[in-house]
């Protein structure tokens, strides 16, 4: 008898040694393999947040802002998609290398928008004056960019595929989006019905081939003491003007209606220099001051 006892207390003792070596101070039984292999219907290293039945599946994504197109497609929420995928920003962006000087209509670029339409005899915010050509527009004021849009030939095509060069002479302010044009109604025609009245563009700028020359003018009530001055006739969208100022060149601000304004005088009457977005420059001399007159130089920009 005592020695079932002191067998049954030797195995009692066993059993309490190795209950010991298991349960360690702050060890769970099985944490191991409770964590290899979560309980059926679980789902194993996924964030509370992300596992909460109340989450969509993009809730723990960055928000996306919204891109320059996806904002001028709001803008004009009535017109259709245009076929063409446009590549330029609603914000100003780097000129290429081959354009330096070029403002937010850069060359290669291609912009989308809508087309309006209105009457018009080719005069306008550029404060160019009327004329034959009927392929004329109105830019957006945003594209405008206080008048370094004007002169510029942009082509626009819209999704049926038509396509019309026009060439920019006036602005469209207010009611007009970025990336819209204001056609004049004989642009517009060639490119859809009129009774649709807005249709869906995408547009680019051009460089031209033409047999004329650039013209000077003098603001209506120039002299040698102040004066504006405006070039007419470029085939490039002129980037800046400049006027000889003792032995060096002055550049001259430029208003939002097309004119380069010397407030002293300084230069007025005297050899002037135009440079287009590309960084060619054109010297002319012997542009006396008449004022609104159009005067014709012999230079004109190359074709890109």
């Amino acid at each position: 008898m005592r020695r079932r006892w002191l067998f049954l207390s030797a195995a009692a003792a066993l059993i309490v040694a190795a209950l010991t070596a298991v349960l360690l101070p702050g060890q769970e039984p099985d944490a191991g393999r409770a964590a290899a292999t979560p309980a059926a219907g679980s789902r194993a290293n996924v964030p509370p947040a992300a596992a909460s039945p109340s989450a969509s599946p993009r809730a723990t994504e960055p928000p996306v802002k919204p891109s320059a197109r996806s904002t001028r497609r709001r803008a004009s929420a009535d017109a259709t998609t245009p076929s063409t995928t446009p590549s330029a920003a609603d914000t100003p962006q780097a000129a290429s290398g081959g354009a330096p000087l070029a403002g937010r209509i850069r060359p290669g670029a291609t912009y989308e928008g809508v087309a309006t339409f209105y009457d018009t005899d080719g005069s306008g915010a550029c404060l160019y004056d009327p004329s034959g050509d009927v392929m004329t527009a109105a830019m957006n004021s945003t594209d405008y960019e206080s008048a370094k849009a004007c002169g510029a030939f942009v082509r626009v095509r819209a999704a049926n595929g038509a396509s019309v060069t026009v060439r920019i002479t006036n602005e469209c302010p207010g009611d007009c989006a970025p990336g819209q044009i204001d056609l004049s109604a004989q642009a517009f025609a060639a490119l859809a019905d009129p009774t649709l009245g807005r249709i869906a563009i995408t547009w680019k700028l051009v460089s031209p081939s033409t047999s004329g020359t650039m013209s000077i003018r003098y603001k209506t009530g120039s002299t040698r003491y102040w004066c504006g001055i405006q070039a007419t006739g470029h085939r490039n969208p002129v980037a800046r003007l400049e006027v000889r100022a003792g032995s060096g060149w002055r550049q001259l601000p430029r208003t939002d209606y097309n004119y380069f304004l010397s407030e002293d005088g300084s230069g007025c009457g005297g050899a002037i220099r135009v440079t287009d977005i590309y960084g060619e420059r054109l010297t002319v001399d012997g542009i006396a001051i008449r004022p609104d007159v159009a005067q014709p130089t012999r230079v004109q920009f190359a074709q890109h």
